[in-house]
């Protein structure tokens, strides 16, 4: 399915592009991506200061100085309390840098944490509230992760659901539960993969359940804890009891939630947007491919942008796509070349997408 539309416009005014605006999750800021503030923001002074004032109250690092460091550090740099603000800034800074001549934002979604950085763009969060949620979400296991993640492929070669994956998935699940002091969920719908969280012990068993794919899957994700899964019911209930209804907005463009629920700026009731932000959103599956298919067939975009920092993103988005044969894709092999001719898909991690986005 391949639908087009173009915003009308006045005689004499430039016809806009829409766009989808898809905020990344915590896996984006790798060593690739030190000095992304640096190089590409030099100039939002603003944004930068007003988060690092908010974190110097709480003694932590300046994400200025973190991203300015000589040496990326695994321990220092995905730490969530570091990680969570660096990613906010980074992206935020990004979508400050659309050109709005040229695009028409018409719906904004993320993964994982994106989700609040979508809070972000979309208005539902001032830049106070943001760094708020952000870091007080972000800060919830600096002394200590709750359980952790695993990411393994549920696709085939050519980026296409492969059904008999999910049912060996779906098995090994009910498998490990089944064994004493085992916990596991689907934490992430990530187009052609699921993300695991769950308990060190379940964890383990499912690493031996699961067939090794490449040498590489089951793969753990280095700091991460069990997000998106019934573990984090107390970082649920600390994050409701310490962040207030007064910090959440009408949204000014529609959201797109991780349960594929669309939050519009005319009928958004922003109590139950906090209580899904810091409730269900916690503690439930995060459905990143339903948000992404659920936006592009109701908003119909003309292009998908991906916020920096780094490009993860893209691949997970191009299988939830191909998954609906949106933008005509069927495979890996038609996404790749229709990105060589005229990409649909531009990611502000990638350097010659990026220039396709900012103003000239």
């Amino acid at each position: 399915m391949t639908t087009k539309m173009t915003t009308n416009t006045n005689l004499g005014e430039k016809t806009k592009q829409r766009v989808l605006v898809i905020a990344p999750g915590r896996g984006c800021y790798n060593k690739e991506e030190l000095g992304y503030l640096r190089t590409h923001h030099h100039d939002k002074v603003e944004l930068v200061e007003g988060i690092d004032a908010y974190r110097d109250l709480l003694k932590q690092a300046s994400i200025k100085q973190l991203d300015s460091a000589e040496k990326y550090s695994f321990k220092l740099h995905t730490a969530g309390e570091n990680a969570s603000a660096l990613i906010y800034a980074c992206a935020m800074a990004d979508f400050m840098d659309i050109d709005t001549d040229k695009y028409e934002v018409v719906a904004v979604t993320g993964n994982s944490m994106g989700w609040y950085i979508a809070l972000a763009c979309a208005g539902a969060l001032n830049s106070d509230a943001a760094i708020d949620v952000i870091n007080t979400m972000g800060s919830m296991m600096q002394n200590g992760l709750i359980g952790g993640q695993l990411i393994y492929p549920e696709m085939d070669k050519e980026w296409r659901l492969d059904k008999a994956k999910t049912v060996l998935i779906d098995s090994a699940i009910e498998q490990v539960n089944t064994e004493e002091g085992c916990e596991v969920y689907t934490s992430i719908l990530l187009g052609g993969y699921r993300i695991f969280a769950g308990n060190e012990a379940g964890l383990k068993r499912l690493e031996v359940v699961l067939p090794n794919i490449d040498e590489r899957y089951p793969m753990r994700l280095y700091n991460h804890g069990a997000f998106h899964s019934p573990l984090l019911d107390n970082v649920s209930k600390r994050g409701l009891e310490g962040l207030p209804a007064s910090l959440f907005n009408l949204p000014k463009v529609p959201l797109i939630d991780g349960e594929g629920r669309i939050w519009t700026p005319q009928s958004t009731d922003t109590d139950k947007l906090r209580r899904y932000t810091l409730g269900a959103q916690v503690t439930e599956t995060y459905d990143f491919t339903k948000a992404v298919q659920v936006a592009v067939k109701e908003f119909a975009p003309d292009k998908v942008i991906v916020l920096g920092p780094g490009n993860t993103l893209g691949g997970p988005i191009a299988q939830a796509l191909i998954n609906i044969g949106w933008f005509g894709w069927q495979e890996k092999n038609h996404f790749s070349l229709s990105q060589e001719e005229s990409p649909e898909l531009l990611a502000m991690g990638n350097e010659l997408q990026r220039q396709q986005v900012l103003k000239q």
